[in-house]
């Protein structure tokens, strides 16, 4: 793989997508479907998911691609391949709360190695660069050049004292429970994959999810987060999260800056 030419792209497809969401969240209104699952898809969806696999199926024809919008056609699966989420946080979208994120990830032997998150609402860019490391962007964000970047880092963690990060729209008896079991300083709560990228840049030391996610909305934060020296475990045995499952649906899990003495579930 060519990091270097992938991280153009994945940066650029990214933006490219988030004017397109911005376009569409100003809208006075904007037309809300469901998907088989129920869950809830909007014109900024589809969209954004043709913008960036369009842009990726372009630049890189021999990687396999999946995304959220397209799920039900991938027939196929490999430990190898990107993944996209065009509009991660839809119903934070619906609402008018800013915490929407564009992702891609590239999967590698199971692992995300590579990824971008943005929120073009809330005006946060993170990526990988092409040697692994997470950086926030910050600037114009011009398509074609790179604004100023900051390597970014998890926390050094006070177990006595954490920030934690929680879901928004996902939060529950079985996550607080959870977060009980620790030492909190405080606590906040995101949407979306921001979640992992607070944790990468320090802002909090851990993020646990007790609910259903998926492959694709977890892939591009894992990689920023991996690459800011912070990690992703499952929650029932605290081994690697890895991906490229047959269902691409994740298991409950734990994102944090090593130095959280983690608890038992």
């Amino acid at each position: 793989m060519d990091y270097d030419k992938l991280t153009r792209v994945m940066r650029k497809l990214a933006l490219e997508a988030g004017d397109k969401i911005m376009e569409i969240y100003g809208q006075d209104d904007f037309n809300v479907k469901s998907k088989s699952d129920d869950s809830p898809v909007t014109a900024a969806d589809e969209a954004a998911d043709k913008i960036i696999s369009d842009g990726l199926r372009a630049a890189f024809p021999d990687v396999l691609l999946i995304t959220e919008e397209q799920a039900d056609t991938h027939s196929a699966t490999g430990d190898t391949f990107l993944i996209v989420d065009p509009l991660d946080g839809t119903k934070e979208f619906i609402h008018r709360r800013g915490d929407f994120t564009v992702n891609i990830a590239l999967v590698e032997g199971g692992h995300p190695t590579r990824g971008v998150v943005y929120a073009p609402a809330k005006n946060r860019m993170f990526f990988t660069t092409s040697t692994g490391q997470s950086v926030e962007e910050t600037g114009t964000f011009d398509k074609e050049t790179v604004g100023s970047l900051t390597e970014i880092s998890v926390s050094k963690p006070d177990n006595s004292a954490l920030m934690v990060v929680a879901s928004k729209s996902h939060r529950d008896q079985a996550t607080d429970d959870y977060i009980g079991k620790y030492g909190v300083k405080d606590m906040k709560s995101a949407g979306s994959s921001l979640k992992f990228c607070l944790v990468a840049t320090g802002e909090a030391d851990i993020y646990p999810r007790v609910g259903r996610t998926m492959e694709w909305d977890t892939a591009a934060g894992h990689a920023v987060l991996k690459g800011a020296g912070g990690q992703v475990v499952r929650f029932d045995d605290h081994s690697v999260l890895t991906y490229g499952k047959a269902d691409y649906a994740n298991p409950f899990f734990i994102a944090y800056a090593p130095g959280v003495e983690l608890k038992d579930a």
